[in-house]
């Protein structure tokens, strides 16, 4: 809803996602590069730091503390309530709290050791993506076309075949270019996270071949997903019922079996509890990183003696997470993460530029179609950010406060002599 309710049309939600994909493609192609010239703990942190200073490094675990990585958790936390919401009586109050206990479960587990995160991570992985095929495969097969959706398949089909047919918005269903990007923006986020997988590149069996990999796989398997999963539920619903709907998948899945809605929202229960696991995990990791370069608190790094690990940014993450939840509505939570986010993303590519000039590293991938790709890619971000600003300026302004935010404190932490010297 999202996305249909700024874009109101089949071609134009199709649109999204597949622009979306393509951006997050990019940016994962940009970051595999960096990954294999830097397979160190930390991804994006590391990156902005090497190619321009370690303030920008900084500023980037600052912000990824404050708002983007537990802003992150904090949102999806709320997708799983909201889908818990269909087996119990949840009011909205109910929710939130059902959120905080999800982040502070997940947190515990992750606490309790490595092993028991990265397993419950991998079997909630698998058993989600089967189950993702299932609905797809029993969408396509039992599903009966909704009521208009020939008519509006017909006039997106007329609308791509035809620029002036666009123009009248029968591609966008009506939409101006600002509604595409307020719609682009929740699709981004849905599509978020796959930079964490270069956090871990220390831990990782041959990382400057594995993470660009997995990297480029990853995000063509979650993009088919998408497309797929979008397709079932416009099959199966009329457009108006995907704009009004707070749980599209169990809308889909009760118009397919008649009670198919405990079903998909079971999955969806399942699937966003291990999304929460596996970016509970990831993220300290950075605070590790941050802390070995002396730019946090060095006991934000410690490990624990026995469990080995993080332990205490583990639970402040958990921590500032649940008040996000509490504090927080969905929709403000995933702008401020992506317009936020974005920023960063744009820098990375730009950094990209900056550290291709460097002959003496190693880099065992490259980005395809260079400088094009990266280039394009670096003023996509920054145009996402901008839109963001003029459409919510209220919103984004408190984003950009608690980055900018962190320009003092990295003085402030500077002249005290925390921060170590890197050796070349």
């Amino acid at each position: 809803s999202e996305i249909t309710g700024p874009v109101p049309s089949l071609a134009g939600a199709a649109l999204v996602w597949l622009v979306a994909g393509l951006l997050t493609l990019f940016g994962a192609v940009v970051a595999a590069e960096l990954a294999s010239t830097f397979p160190e703990s930390g991804g994006v942190y590391v990156y902005l730091r090497e190619a321009f200073s370690p303030l920008v490094g900084f500023l980037w675990g600052w912000a990824m503390f404050w708002t983007m990585h537990t802003g992150i958790i904090a949102a999806i936390a709320m997708v799983f309530a909201r889908y818990l919401a269909y087996f119990l009586p949840l009011d909205p109050s109910g929710m939130k709290v059902a959120a905080v206990v999800a982040i502070l479960f997940l947190s515990w587990v992750n606490y309790l050791g490595v092993r028991q995160g990265s397993n419950l991570q991998a079997a909630f992985t698998v058993a989600k993506v089967v189950a993702i095929l299932l609905m797809i495969g029993v969408g396509f097969a039992l599903g009966t076309p909704a009521e208009g959706t020939p008519s509006q398949a017909a006039a997106a089909l007329e609308a791509l075949g035809s620029t002036a047919a666009a123009n009248r918005a029968g591609l966008l269903g009506g939409a101006s270019l600002q509604d595409f990007l307020v719609a682009l923006v929740a699709g981004l986020f849905a599509f978020g996270g796959w930079h964490m997988v270069t956090y871990n590149a220390e831990e990782t069996v041959d990382a400057r071949k594995t993470i660009p990999r997995a990297l480029t796989l990853g995000v063509l398997v979650v993009t088919a997903c998408y497309i797929a999963l979008n397709a079932v539920y416009f099959y199966v619903l009329p457009m108006e019922a995907v704009i009004g709907s707070d749980r599209v998948a169990a809308d889909a899945a009760d118009a397919v079996m008649g009670h198919g809605g405990a079903f998909m929202s079971a999955l969806v229960v399942f699937s966003t509890f291990g999304a929460i696991s596996g970016i509970v995990l990831a993220g300290p990791r950075v605070y590790f990183a941050m802390a070995r370069d002396g730019l946090i608190f060095p006991w934000m790094g410690m490990v624990h003696p026995t469990r080995g690990t993080p332990h205490r940014a583990i639970w402040l993450q958990g921590l500032w997470a649940s008040v996000l939840v509490l504090t927080g509505t969905y929709r403000a939570l995933f702008t401020r993460v992506v317009y936020t986010e974005w920023i960063f993303f744009g820098l990375m590519a730009v950094g990209l530029f900056i550290l291709r000039r460097n002959p003496t590293l190693r880099r065992d991938y490259s980005v395809w179609a260079y400088p094009a790709v990266p280039a394009l890619f670096a003023l996509s971000a920054f145009g996402i950010v901008v839109n963001q600003v003029i459409t919510d300026p209220g919103e984004s302004m408190m984003g950009l406060g608690f980055v900018l935010l962190g320009v003092p404190v990295y003085y402030a932490w500077a002249r005290k002599g925390y921060i170590k010297e890197r050796t070349p």
